[in-house]
């Protein structure tokens, strides 16, 4: 689960995490308000949404008084952001942030992720702040410094400190720098964090450190531990057919493509993806029903890949083992009796059932297709949307 930057800077707050002074602002005059209580000039006016490269789409502004804050609020609340994470159909930006502007001497990277290889959360920094951590990646990897902790021993002096020499700060800031890496850690471990990213973190004239944005994402399975962080989301941000699957604890991602599809698993879902792609097409989408998923939720399942406009195949791909093939066939036939289906469906599954599951369909009198293995059913999917 992604927060806004704002959200991320009051969490950053409460963990005693240097940032600007701002506020969140929802309006045009509670820009300019926001702007008057900072009481200095200038300030940046930043639009709210989930996705970086902001600036690039015209979606952070410098204004030096008040009429300009009030011009940039203006420009910014309703626009439709595009920026090059968020996809040609943009983001309407519906909230900004107000910060005091900064006299900054150097930008940095930071940020900290869990490393599934190796089973250790990593830090890593840059003095290339300022830019996409993947283009510096690609481009010069030197330039990124790698700090891996072990979770069960916890970060250590030394850590902080490789990160701050190989950062080439300067001595009055290295204090408070290991300070705030220790903050940062904390705030990661404790709130099941999946990703914490301040990029840039400047170190002003006065050589103190900032944290000038903020991103953070949360551990959506550990959310149940942390009720308060859950109400932080903004459901605006994502896609209403990913939100409408939450609530039936289905594992949906909306993509381009024009093949529907339900799997259980992860991997399954992957492996059919890939081969819809080999055949020919494209998916429409990812969805994981899960091992437990009951009838209704395979019906409800079929009805949210049914809402978008761009199916006009479904590929269901179901490995009976907790779910059993009879339970799933039951919920595809209620779903497609109760949603008049008009696209075809090429149905594949095997395992727990499965003898039984086709039975309930090859009865149902609906238009189902079956197939003899997973590239059988790619193949007949994309032939038959062709």
């Amino acid at each position: 689960m992604k927060i806004h930057e704002y959200q991320a800077k009051e969490l950053f707050r409460r963990y005693g995490i240097p940032i600007p002074a701002g506020e969140a602002a929802f309006g045009v005059e509670e820009a300019v308000q926001a702007a008057e209580r900072i009481g200095r000039f200038p300030v940046v006016v930043k639009a709210q949404i989930h996705a970086g490269g902001r600036g690039k789409g015209g979606g952070v502004k410098l204004a030096r008084s008040a009429e300009e804050v009030r011009q940039a609020a203006a420009a910014i609340l309703g626009m439709t952001l595009v920026t090059p994470q968020t996809g040609p159909e943009g983001r309407r930006v519906g909230k900004v942030l107000v910060e005091e502007g900064l006299d900054i001497r150097k930008e940095l990277y930071l940020g900290l992720v869990p490393d599934r290889a190796s089973a250790q959360i990593v830090l890593m920094a840059s003095e290339a702040g300022g830019m996409e951590i993947e283009e510096v990646a690609a481009a010069d990897p030197e330039k990124i410094l790698r700090v891996a902790v072990n979770p069960l021993l916890g970060l250590q002096g030394h850590h902080g400190r490789r990160l701050a020499y190989g950062l080439g700060l300067p001595p009055a800031a290295v204090k408070e720098f290991l300070a705030l890496v220790q903050n940062l850690y904390r705030l990661f471990v404790e709130t099941d964090a999946a990703l914490l990213e301040i990029n840039p973190l400047v170190l002003t004239a006065g050589d103190r450190l900032l944290a000038l944005d903020a991103k953070v994402a949360f551990d959506d399975n550990a959310l149940f531990r942390h009720p308060e962080l859950a109400r932080l989301r903004d459901p605006e941000e994502e896609h209403p057919l990913e939100v409408e699957a939450s609530k039936h604890r289905l594992n949906y991602i909306a993509l381009s493509g024009n093949i529907g599809n339900m799997v259980n698993g992860a991997g399954l879902a992957m492996a059919t993806m890939d081969l819809i792609q080999q055949a020919g097409a494209r998916p429409a989408n990812f969805l994981d029903v899960g091992g437990g998923a009951s009838a209704e939720m395979v019906e409800h399942g079929f009805r949210i890949i049914l809402s978008d406009p761009s199916v006009k195949g479904i590929l269901i791909n179901i490995f009976g083992g907790i779910l059993r093939c009879d339970t799933l066939a039951r919920g595809v036939v209620e779903a497609a009796r109760k949603t008049g289906i008009q696209v075809p469906v090429v149905v594949r599954m095997e395992g727990t059932n499965v003898e039984e599951g086709r039975r309930i369909l090859a009865e149902s009198g609906l238009n189902l297709i079956t197939a003899v293995d997973l590239r059988d059913a790619a193949r007949k999917v994309a032939e038959l949307v062709r």
